[in-house]
């Protein structure tokens, strides 16, 4: 009653004034649940020799299976920590082996065929904000509802997912709702730091402005490859990321920039030195040796053209020497594509995406695989090298609700694992999706 007759007297005095503070709900705890099955087959194609970590020329059929609890509640003022315990199992095509640029992202996180229950994230953030410009954050998953400063620092702590923080686009970020080859998850040659789940204990702080954020994580690596043992010797074996992300708007429509750069520490096998002591069967598992680095940088851009159309690009290149640790052996790559939303065919909630991918590998990663050298995801005991490049379209249809989708999905191979003496490979796919 109050409110109503201070508006009255106000707005009778020609001042306005608004009570944003009471209006938006500052959310204790959220809950939410998401199911994603992919199934994928690949039809038969031309393969005169095919090495153990090849993918198989006949005909397959692989489905794979992830379901997330998201478990999020604020502290106190700034404070929110997350919980997010993880089920998955299934399969990828050939064992998730054989396309740099694999066909389902969703088998990053699949450890085995038997379904296995593990903590996918857990970790504390704090929030420091000043400044009178906010945004209104709504609930969603691990996102408590609420007002936000325009102008904060934040720092969070725990095992989290490096794409919770970092390379986000929004038309080509997330298997579960967009497109599904890993090369379109983020930067390709971004060799990001994760476990064989996707997922990595560290640090990560970013500093926020009304048009622009940089951010920067420092996490732990694996004592192996595609592992999930962390190595201790946390002085020799970490990363380094930081990120800037500009947001604008062209003729209306929003826009946003990131210029990403990493450099990765460890105990990692270097090409060069696996060829020269075994010329004939390299194996850069045997050459590894703390000291070994590698770097490399992202760009990545997307860029609404109408309220109901967008397009996307990203180009990455790492240096090549050492082996891939973390995420899929490509070294250079560029991504490309578009989505478009069904309003115009009165399905506001559907999206059609297309997108290519060219993936490539350094003059010493062609050398070490063509000398019969296998990394952990590609190797068919020879190669004739040629880009590896993919073609991949799909489309979302919200069966009931935005909370139940299909999205049918094709992907066209050339080069599988850079190899011009294999393929094309056709990869034909369903996924279905559940989230509230």
């Amino acid at each position: 009653m109050k409110k109503n007759l201070l508006l009255f007297i106000l707005s009778f005095a020609g001042i306005k004034i608004a009570f944003a503070q009471d209006t938006v709900k500052q959310e204790r705890t959220t809950f939410h649940f998401q199911e994603t099955i992919i199934t994928q087959n690949n039809l038969p194609f031309n393969a005169p020799y095919t090495g153990k970590n090849s993918l198989l020329p006949t005909t397959q059929t692989e489905t794979s299976l992830t379901t997330t609890f998201f478990a999020a509640a604020r502290l106190w003022k700034g404070a929110e920590v997350y919980f997010n315990p993880e089920l998955s199992g299934g399969a990828g095509l050939s064992s998730t082996l054989g396309v740099a640029g694999f066909p389902n992202g969703e088998t990053f996180r699949v450890g085995g065929v038997q379904n296995k229950i593990y903590i996918a994230r857990m970790y504390f953030k704090q929030n420091f904000e000043w400044g009178t410009e906010k945004d209104t954050i709504e609930d969603d998953v691990n996102q408590l509802a609420g007002l936000k400063s325009k102008r904060y620092f934040s720092v969070a702590v725990g095992k989290f997912g490096m794409a919770d923080f970092f390379d986000n686009n929004n038309f080509s970020h997330d298997p579960r709702s967009q497109f599904m080859n890993w090369a379109l998850m983020g930067n390709g040659a971004w060799d990001y730091p994760a476990n064989t789940r996707g997922y990595v204990l560290g640090l990560t702080a970013e500093l926020g402005q009304p048009n622009w954020s940089v951010r920067f994580a420092f996490t732990m690596v694996t004592t192996q490859a595609n592992q999930s043992v962390w190595d201790a010797k946390i002085g020799k074996a970490n990363t380094q990321t930081v990120e800037y992300e500009k947001r604008y708007e062209i003729g209306g429509q929003k826009g946003t920039l990131r210029l990403l750069g990493f450099l990765n520490n460890g105990k990692f096998g270097n090409y060069d030195l696996a060829i020269a002591q075994s010329p004939k069967a390299p194996n850069v598992d045997s050459t590894q040796a703390y000291g070994r680095h590698k770097y490399g940088f992202g760009i990545n851009m997307d860029q609404y053209l109408t309220k109901n159309f967008g397009v996307f690009a990203r180009a990455s290149w790492n240096d090549g020497y050492n082996e891939t640790w973390f995420f899929t052996e490509i070294d250079r790559s560029i991504t490309f594509g578009g989505e478009l939303k069904g309003a115009n065919w009165s399905r506001p909630d559907d999206e059609i995406g297309l997108a290519f991918i060219a993936d490539g590998i350094s003059p010493s990663h062609r050398e070490y695989l063509a000398d019969g050298g296998y990394g952990f995801i590609i190797g068919d005991g020879e190669l004739n090298y040629g880009t590896e490049m993919i073609a991949e379209i799909y489309y979302k249809a919200d069966v009931y609700k935005k909370k139940f989708f299909l999205s049918p999905d094709y992907q066209f191979i050339i080069n599988p694992a850079y190899n011009k003496d294999r393929g094309p490979v056709n990869v034909f796919g369903i996924r279905a999706h559940v989230e509230f």
